[in-house]
């Protein structure tokens, strides 16, 4: 007698938020487009709705949490460096960000699609929230233990505006990457290394040099 064969089902993988967010970046990538709805994005990704609500109140929650993993990776990889004990702040707002538009860099079609998608820059902003809440509490801390060091409270630096400052030199630089069509995008780094140095020596009181210096990079820059 033949044995009847038997057909073994393939079981569905389960979405984990990482396989959400790497399903949701190539749909953006292959699509030129977001998903319209969760239901259809649920469906492509052989799930429903209930599975991707464990993860994700929203789509747009996901854009939000992308930022939030390039920070995240961006941090963990500059502190798995041994030498980055030895930084000093400046030095680590350096790293974090040349290693953040690195991270970038490595995902630029997606980055460039999301950041250009409407009309409006406040709308295209808005995925930046938890970003912008990270970015700040990065140069808080940083500021937070420069000023423990310093016994005298008049050296100390103001937390809440050097924290708002980073956060405006992200926006730069950020604008700068994208409008940037050097090789391997070093004029970027040329205006992170700047950029870092004007506002750390604005908050040690001697900027004039550096101000000057950047502010002619600047123009050279809005010239050529």
């Amino acid at each position: 007698m033949e044995k009847k064969k038997t057909v073994t089902k393939k079981k569905s993988v389960k979405m984990t938020t990482e396989k959400w967010i790497s399903s949701y970046m190539e749909y953006v990538l292959e699509h030129e487009t977001v998903p319209k709805s969760v239901y259809k994005f649920a469906k492509e990704n052989k799930s429903n709705e209930e599975e991707f609500y464990q993860s994700f109140g929203s789509l747009e929650a996901i854009q939000k949490e992308i930022w939030e993993q390039f920070y995240i990776k961006s941090v963990t990889l500059m502190q798995a460096a041994p030498e980055v004990d030895s930084f000093s702040n400046r030095e680590k707002m350096l790293t974090f960000f040349y290693t953040f538009f690195e991270m970038l860099t490595a995902n630029r079609s997606y980055v460039l699609f999301m950041l250009n998608r409407n009309e409006s820059t406040l709308k295209n902003l808005e995925q930046l929230k938890g970003l912008r809440k990270n970015v700040k509490n990065f140069a808080k801390d940083l500021i937070a233990e420069d000023n423990d060091a310093k016994n005298i409270k008049l050296l100390q630096k103001n937390e809440t505006v050097f924290s708002e400052g980073s956060w405006l030199q992200m926006m730069f630089l950020l604008k700068f990457w994208m409008d940037d069509n050097s090789p391997q995008f070093e004029k970027t780094d040329v205006a992170i290394e700047k950029s870092v140095n004007t506002i750390f020596d604005v908050f040690d009181n001697t900027p004039l040099e550096r101000v000057l210096d950047f502010g002619k990079f600047l123009f050279k820059e809005k010239m050529a």
